[in-house]
């Protein structure tokens, strides 16, 4: 959970960086590309977290 955290807060701020200085729009694209990957390991991490057995003992 603090992997999906970090990652989507990388991705603002490389966003709102792209964003506000001239010159560095490849930044933003960074920082969108980032998140997107982050929301489709989350999706994944999250659709299989109920699917664990835990061992009584």
């Amino acid at each position: 959970m603090s992997l999906f955290l970090l990652l989507v807060i990388v991705a603002i701020v490389l966003g709102i960086i792209g964003f506000a200085v001239h010159g560095l729009f490849y930044l933003l694209i960074i920082g969108v590309v980032v998140l997107l990957a982050d929301l489709v390991y989350g999706a994944m991490r999250f659709r299989r977290g109920g699917r664990r057995h835990r061992r009584l003992g």
